[in-house]
C-alpha cells in the first residue's frame, strides 16, 4: 500500500480516513459501523485513558463496572434519555443459537430461547448505574458518590467514520450522586474544567467552554456543558460533555436519601463522558499532509533512533552510544524507541516515524561518532538540527515541551483566526459557506430559530460559552432582541 496521503486541501475526509489507516491507528471490521483498534492507536487511547484517570481520582471519583446489558424496562424508566437514544439502541431478544435443520452447517435463533424481558446494549449508563444506586444510597452519609467507568457503549449510527462516529466505541462515563442542586451543579462544571485542562495541556487542542442550548442537551438533561474545538476543515467537534441531570434519574429510580433533619429527599445528578472520538480530534487538530503530528505529552513513542551504518561494526559502535543516551532520556521519563532493523533503509524508518507523528527523530552515524554529534528532527516543523552528543539529552527534554507549546499555539492561532463576529444573517451565511469556522452571533434563544438557522446553513449553535459577555443586540435571523452572543459553525 502506497503511503503516499491525499492532501487536505484536496478531499479532507479522504485525507483523515487514509491517515487513521496508514498510520496503523485502526481499520474497518468485519461488523458493519465497527472498528479495530490497532496497537498504535490503542497506545494513545492508553496514554490518554492515564491522564484522565488520573485527574478523575484527583478529584475524588473512583472506578467500578456496570453491566453492559439493560433490561428493557429499566431503560425506559426516565422518558427523555430514552426517547433521545431509542432509535440508536441495538437490543438483545435471544440466548441460544442452534442448528438450522433447512441449511446444514448454518445457524439460527433457536426460537425457544427468548428473553423473558428484551436486554438493551447500553448506549449509555444512566438507566443501569442508577437502578443500583437505590441500593447503595440511604442516608447523607453516602453522599456524595462520585463513580466513574472504563467501558464500550453501542450507539446504532448508520453513518460512520473510524474513531469520529463508529457503533461501538470506548469511553468513560462518571455517574454521580449530591445531597443538593448546588453541589451537583459544581460538580458537573468541575468536570468540564477537567475536560478542557486535559484537552489543552494534553492534547494541545484548544477549546471553547459553554454549555448547550435547550435542543443540543443530552437526553434527560436540565444543562449541559460541552468543551467544542476547531478541526482544520473548520468544522466544530463537540470534545467532551458534563452533564446537571437534576433529580430526573434519581426520582426515575425512586433513589432517596434520608437528610440531616431526617426527611427523605430525592439526590441531585450529573453525568459526563468523553470517548475515542478525541484520538480523531487530535488527529484533525494538528496533523499534516505528511501524516500524524502527535503531541509530545501523548505520543506513545516521543524519541525514535535511527542509526545510520554500513557494516555490522558500524552498527555495534552506534549502538554502544545509542544505549546510554536511550538509558538517560529514560531517566527523564522520555519514551524512546531505538530503530535497529536491518529489514529497512533508514529512509523507509524516516518516513514511517514521519508518519505516525513521533515528536522527534534522532538520527546516529559513524561521522557523528567521530564528530560527537547527532542529528535531531522535529515532527512538528521538520526542522532539523545537529546536536551535541554530550547535551542531546537535555536538548530533546526541551524540545519536547517546545513542541507541545508550539502546537498548542498553532492551534489557538488556527482558531481564532476563523472565529468571525457576525451582525447580520447575509454576514453569517457567508461567514459559514465561505471561510468556516466559529460564527459569533446573536440568537433570540427559541428553538425555532436555532432550527431554522440549521435548515438554511447546516450550521448548529456549538455553545453558548461561559465567558460571552451581556451585549444588547439582535438576533441575526429574526431581529427579536438577544443578550448574548452564541456560537454557530457545522460540526462533526
Amino acid at each position: 500500500m502506497s503511503k503516499k496521503l491525499t492532501k487536505r486541501t484536496e478531499d479532507y475526509s479522504k485525507w483523515y480516513n487514509e491517515l487513521v489507516v496508514k498510520a496503523d491507528l485502526a481499520e474497518n471490521s468485519a461488523v458493519r459501523g465497527c472498528m479495530v483498534i490497532k496497537p498504535y492507536g490503542y497506545a494513545i487511547w492508553e496514554n490518554m485513558q492515564a491522564e484522565l484517570d488520573r485527574m478523575f481520582k484527583e478529584t475524588g471519583h473512583q472506578n467500578a463496572y456496570f453491566p453492559l446489558f439493560v433490561p428493557k424496562s429499566l431503560f425506559e424508566a426516565e422518558e427523555k434519555n430514552a426517547e433521545g437514544f431509542a432509535k440508536e439502541c441495538a437490543v438483545v431478544t435471544h440466548y441460544r443459537l442452534q442448528n438450522d435443520p433447512d441449511n446444514p452447517g448454518k445457524l439460527r435463533v433457536d426460537p425457544e430461547a427468548k428473553l423473558e424481558e428484551e436486554l438493551v446494549v447500553r448506549p449509555t449508563s444512566e438507566a443501569i448505574i442508577w437502578s443500583t444506586y437505590k441500593g447503595w444510597i440511604e442516608s447523607y452519609r453516602d453522599l456524595p458518590l462520585l463513580i466513574n467507568q472504563w467501558a464500550n457503549v453501542v450507539r446504532w449510527e448508520m453513518r460512520t467514520r473510524l474513531f469520529l462516529r463508529t457503533a461501538e466505541f470506548l469511553w468513560q462515563e462518571g455517574h454521580t450522586a449530591h445531597a443538593t442542586k448546588n453541589e451537583a451543579v459544581i460538580e458537573a462544571k468541575q468536570m468540564q474544567e477537567v475536560y478542557a485542562e486535559f484537552a489543552e495541556n494534553f492534547m494541545a487542542m484548544p477549546v471553547i467552554k459553554g454549555s448547550k442550548s435547550e435542543s443540543e442537551r443530552f437526553a434527560g438533561a436540565e444543562e449541559t456543558f460541552t468543551i467544542e474545538a476547531l478541526m482544520q476543515d473548520g468544522k466544530a467537534l463537540q470534545a467532551g460533555t458534563s452533564h446537571f441531570l437534576g433529580q430526573n434519574f434519581a426520582k426515575a429510580f425512586d433513589v432517596k436519601y434520608t437528610s440531616k433533619e431526617g426527611k427523605q429527599e430525592y439526590v441531585w445528578a450529573t453525568s459526563w463522558g468523553v470517548s475515542t472520538r478525541l484520538i480523531g480530534g487530535l488527529i484533525m487538530t494538528h496533523s499534516d499532509d505528511l501524516g500524524l503530528v502527535l503531541p509530545p505529552k501523548l505520543a506513545p513513542i516521543q524519541v525514535a533512533i535511527i542509526p545510520i551504518y554500513k557494516n555490522d561494526e558500524q552498527l555495534v559502535a552506534i549502538s554502544e552510544k545509542v544505549n546510554e543516551i536511550v538509558k538517560e532520556l529514560r531517566k527523564k521519563g522520555i519514551s524512546v524507541k531505538y530503530d535497529d532493523r536491518d529489514t529497512y533503509r533508514p529512509g523507509a524508518k524516516f518516513a514511517e516515524y514521519e508518519l505516525k507523528g513521533v515528536p522527534v527523530r534522532m538520527a546516529i552515524g559513524s561521522r557523528d561518532l567521530e564528530n560527537n554529534t547527532v542529528e535531531v528532527a522535529r515532527r512538528d516543523t521538520l526542522e532539523k538540527q545537529i546536536v551535541s552528543q554530550d547535551d542531546v539529552v537535555n536538548f530533546i527534554d526541551t524540545l519536547l515541551v517546545e513542541i507541545q507549546d508550539n502546537l498548542f499555539k498553532k492551534a489557538t492561532d488556527f482558531r481564532n483566526e476563523h472565529t468571525t463576529e457576525v451582525t447580520t444573517f447575509d454576514e453569517f451565511k457567508k461567514a459559514i459557506k465561505n471561510k468556516g469556522g466559529f460564527v459569533s452571533a446573536h440568537w433570540d434563544g427559541t428553538s425555532e430559530t436555532e432550527e431554522r438557522i440549521k435548515e438554511y446553513t447546516k450550521a448548529t449553535i456549538r455553545c453558548i460559552p461561559n465567558d460571552a459577555k451581556e451585549e444588547i443586540g439582535i438576533c441575526v435571523l429574526t431581529g427579536n432582541p438577544s443578550l448574548k452572543r452564541v456560537l454557530f459553525a457545522k460540526a462533526y
